[in-house]
């Protein structure tokens, strides 16, 4: 919170004077609760604590982003690494906590990493409908002199049914045409522009196109795991309606309020450590003047370093 910074550093902190401020926007749950008295709001507490007091059946979606199955302090709280087995356990415990609060055609998504994707896929197989495994390439990482350096991380679509919201139009990508192909002089597929040649397509299950929040982004904090607004809201857009709850039982900066927020829905998020949850809050109140996410732009996700003109 203390840390000196370049000038030219965006990212989100905190001193102790907002600390005190945000804390005071923080909700707290004893006792069981209806929809109104946390929808759009940030709860303070350890979700398997908080889970028994929230309504039933509130969530359209749920964004999963537990501890990876590695040893890491998380500033207040810290995840300890486990064996394979007891990763699964602790993980079922989370899902089996928090499945009476999804809806029949709810959605979830569960980040993982390789070494917790497994023990991950094991759980969900036997409570939900696995749709798909979204794999993302990292541009971010440490190399490794004996090993491949570890890039890609994965995402598990689920579904509590097979009726479920999905808007195919709205997560499509806008890529740039390296060879592009003509039907009697006229592009075929593609668009021809001032800055180069492009075509709108469908998404697949493989994004190179994220980029993940550095010093100089104005959504980076200094969370240690912090998703990029762009990858939460291509979940977001293809997996709820505007005006949907989306829910983020470990929300930790709060990206996905925060994006939620930007895109018209509903959100509601759970946080263990308070100064995560304040910095959350920050962010909610920036999103009441900057709506924008980079990387989307106009209805449509570029490719990653490509901007709109």
């Amino acid at each position: 919170m203390t840390k000196t910074r370049a000038l030219r550093n965006r990212t989100v902190s905190l001193n102790e004077i907002e600390i005190e401020h945000y804390k005071s926007k923080l909700l707290n749950l004893d006792t069981p609760t209806g929809i109104e008295t946390i929808k759009d709001k940030t709860i303070h507490g350890d979700i398997l604590k908080v889970a028994k007091y929230l309504p039933p059946s509130f969530v359209d979606l749920l964004i999963l982003d537990p501890p990876y199955n590695i040893s890491k302090i998380f500033h207040s709280n810290s995840f300890s690494q486990k064996s394979v087995k007891d990763y699964s356990q602790w993980f079922k415990k989370w899902l089996v906590a928090l499945l009476p609060s999804l809806k029949q055609n709810a959605s979830i998504y569960v980040c993982a990493d390789w070494q917790t994707s497994t023990a991950i896929h094991s759980v969900l197989e036997k409570y939900t409908i696995i749709q798909n495994r979204i794999t993302w390439g990292r541009e971010k990482g440490r190399g490794a002199k004996a090993n491949w350096k570890n890039s890609m991380e994965d995402i598990w679509f689920c579904t509590m049914s097979d009726n479920y919201y999905f808007d195919v139009d709205a997560v499509k990508i806008r890529r740039k045409v390296i060879a592009p192909y003509k039907t009697n002089g006229q592009p075929k597929d593609w668009t021809e522009t001032a800055d180069g040649n492009h075509r709108i397509t469908h998404p697949s299950n493989f994004w190179e196109d994220i980029t993940v929040p550095f010093w100089s982004m104005p959504e980076n904090t200094d969370h240690p795991t912090q998703k990029p607004e762009k990858l939460i809201a291509k979940l977001i857009l293809a997996s709820s309606a505007p005006g949907a709850i989306v829910f983020d039982p470990s929300c930790g900066s709060g990206t996905t309020s925060v994006v939620a927020k930007k895109l018209g829905r509903h959100y509601v998020g759970v946080e263990m450590d308070e100064m995560y949850a304040c910095l959350t809050e920050k962010r909610l109140e920036h999103a009441n003047d900057d709506t924008r996410i980079q990387g989307f732009s106009d209805g449509v996700f570029w490719e990653r370093n490509s901007v709109p003109k």
